[in-house]
């Protein structure tokens, strides 16, 4: 198997974010369809009152569709065109579900468990170096917060505590490729795909962030009453599904093209 070399492997953002910004109009129109029936399905609960057994339907129903567009998007965004798009296993206006999507399911619950193991494993070492850090506990409930403890002492616990977030965040950004890299290689990619995000941590993690101001911003406008309160949760549901969704995967599809170390001979093997 042929790598790249993994110095030549860095996330250029501003050529990932350009071709992303190219790339929406292919992907709204590939994946029409299975966008159309999604943002049908996440409004329900708006025009509707979920109850009884509805509910749980209309959960399975979301993720079933949200999974399906998912889909759709990540091969459009891991290929040049919708022929190529096709080829993965593109469905009539993003319309599928086949093996592809299982694998990003399982590639998904992969992720998420190893997510949950290094949150348990940092919460029970900090709980522990907490215990054993001597602290004033009444003058905690009090909140004394003078005569907790020594100020250098409590200076290290707060880094200690920073640092236990920061490496889920750090790992999840590092995660993120698995969903182009599973329709791009064909196969399952889960942990696997922190390789491919290896020495572009902070370019993918500045992008991500990027991808959500759009987003942000139509919220903001929701939450000062820029937008009319009766409208606002359709606005919402169709910013998510139309603007976030195909913003976030069509970055991630880009990065992932720019990353992948597999020749395309490799691909699927």
């Amino acid at each position: 198997m042929s790598h790249k070399d993994v110095g030549s492997r860095r996330l250029n953002l501003q050529v990932a974010l350009g071709a992303t910004l190219r790339a929406l109009p292919r992907l709204w129109l590939g994946a029409a369809g299975a966008l159309l029936v999604c943002t049908a399905v996440w409004l329900v609960p708006v025009f509707t009152s979920l109850t009884g057994g509805t509910g749980p339907a209309w959960a399975v129903a979301a993720g079933l569709t949200t999974l399906v567009a998912m889909g759709a998007l990540a091969r459009l965004s891991v290929t040049d065109d919708i022929q190529g798009a096709r080829a993965l296993g593109l469905g009539p206006t993003g319309l599928q579900f086949g093996w592809p999507e299982a694998r990003l399911v399982l590639s998904a619950l992969f992720c998420l468990i190893f997510l949950a193991m290094i949150v348990i494993v940092l919460t029970l070492a900090v709980l522990a170096i907490f215990g054993t850090a001597e602290l004033d506990i009444a003058a905690i409930q009090a909140r004394d917060w003078g005569s907790v403890g020594a100020p250098w002492k409590l200076g290290l616990l707060a880094a200690l505590g920073v640092a236990a977030m920061l490496i889920p965040l750090l790992l999840a950004v590092r995660l993120s490729l698995f969903v182009p890299a599973t329709l791009g290689r064909n196969q399952m990619v889960s942990l696997n795909s922190m390789g491919i995000a290896y020495g572009s941590y902070w370019p993918l993690l500045a992008g991500l962030i990027l991808t959500v101001l759009p987003m942000a911003a139509l919220l903001a406008l929701i939450g000062t009453a820029a937008l009319a309160a009766p409208v606002s949760p359709v606005i919402r549901v169709i910013g998510l599904v139309w603007l976030q969704l195909p913003l976030t995967l069509g970055l991630l599809g880009m990065a992932y093209r720019q990353l992948e170390y597999w020749t395309p001979g490799e691909a699927g093997q």
